[in-house]
């Protein structure tokens, strides 16, 4: 059981570097971040699932998908549709035209509730659908373009226009979805208010503990007979093919299984920030989830976590403080990044690692801020 749970975290290094940032995620920012901080590093947290995601398709698998956010963006649609049904009571809505529905609906002359939002009316199906609905598109785009071996920036650009097509529907429809504005507005969960600072304290470590569920998951994934063909197909795809392998089989897999942890953090986006809208589907999302994907290094999982919020912090403190120039701050900042290191922040880490033994001395480092913020916290209380 020790050497499988070894391989799961990969290896002992892995598994330090995997408790460095369940620590900083679950102990060391939250007692240092005031609330509002925390919210928005929640918020950060949700496209660190796409950054996972692409590691697994990308990275190891040689599949470069520019339209990621198709898949965040429906995950985050079909949780804002329950949330949206559960506030669009009869009593909450008694004055609009037509009671008990979404007001966008009700704005745009919709008198009754379309059947597709009907499901979405129960959380255990709506959390199935979260999972279900992006797969099964993944699905169909996937077999669409592996089995007529479409691949490459064939591949990069059909799932970019894919995301631009989307982005305009949802736009287009606003009778169903919001159209520009999105679906706002979002209270209640079951009757539980999620705008109350506790409500904001515990989403936010549900929307941690899943992200290090999702790198475990990935991490059973790499380290399986699954993950060595995963790698071989990025690399000898042809010799993979002419073993006796399916390969299209296993690009649709991965491509699902990367859909599937996107969507996860779209649903849990919706329920951190409390609003999701068709600017997160479209191509400008999807590139920059690539980007965090890149920065951390596109082979690292846990280093793909620390380039989304490096990348997101970065934007963060520039547009504040450089208001007309952190567009070109951040571009610098990408361009430097691939310029410099090739392999991302991991790349970095992994070269000092083992030489200056890092991971053990980072971990003692975190321990020890962690028992004064403790013993802080226990003075104070």
């Amino acid at each position: 059981m020790h050497v499988i749970s070894e391989k799961l975290l990969g290896g002992k290094q892995g598994a330090v570097n995997l408790l460095i940032l369940a620590l900083l995620l679950f102990v060391i920012f939250p007692l240092w971040l005031d609330l509002f901080r925390l919210n928005l590093l929640g918020k950060y947290v949700t496209y660190a699932y796409v950054a996972v995601g692409l590691v697994l398709l990308w990275g190891n698998g040689g599949i470069l998908s520019l339209g990621q956010g198709i898949f965040f963006g429906l995950g985050g649609y079909c949780m804002a549709m329950f949330l949206k049904l559960e506030a669009s009571d009869p009593v909450s809505t008694k004055i609009q035209t037509t009671p008990g529905i979404p007001d966008f609906m009700d704005w745009n002359q919709i008198t009754e509730i379309p059947f597709f939002w009907e499901p979405f009316k129960s959380l255990p199906l709506t959390l199935l659908l979260i999972l279900l609905v992006p797969t099964f598109l993944a699905l169909i785009i996937g077999f669409a373009m592996f089995k007529r071996r479409v691949g490459g920036v064939y591949f990069s650009i059909i799932t970019q226009a894919i995301a631009l097509i989307l982005s305009i529907l949802i736009v287009g429809q606003q009778g169903y979805t919001g159209g520009v504005n999105g679906i706002t507005d979002l209270r209640t969960l079951l009757g539980w208010d999620i705008r109350t600072d506790g409500a904001k304290y515990l989403l936010y470590y549900i929307n941690a503990g899943l992200l290090i569920l999702c790198i475990l998951l990935s991490r059973y994934i790499l380290t399986s007979k699954f993950g060595m063909l995963l790698l071989a197909m990025r690399d000898k795809e042809e010799r993979v093919r002419f073993s006796g392998y399916d390969v299209s089989n296993f690009k649709i897999f991965i491509f699902c299984i990367a859909a599937m942890i996107s969507a996860v953090g779209g649903a849990m986006f919706t329920l951190q920030v409390g609003f999701m809208s068709p600017s997160f589907v479209g191509i400008v999302p999807s590139i920059e989830m690539v980007i965090f994907a890149a920065v951390g290094g596109r082979m690292s999982l846990i280093g793909a976590v620390y380039g989304t919020l490096l990348v997101n912090f970065g934007k963060t403190m520039f547009s504040e403080t450089y208001p007309e120039l952190w567009l070109f701050l951040m571009g610098g900042l990408f361009i430097a990044v691939v310029m410099f290191f090739p392999d991302g922040l991991a790349g970095v880490y992994d070269k000092y690692a083992t030489r200056f033994n890092l991971a053990g001395r980072i971990a003692k480092v975190i321990q020890k801020i962690s028992k004064k913020a403790l013993k802080t916290v226990g003075e104070e209380a």
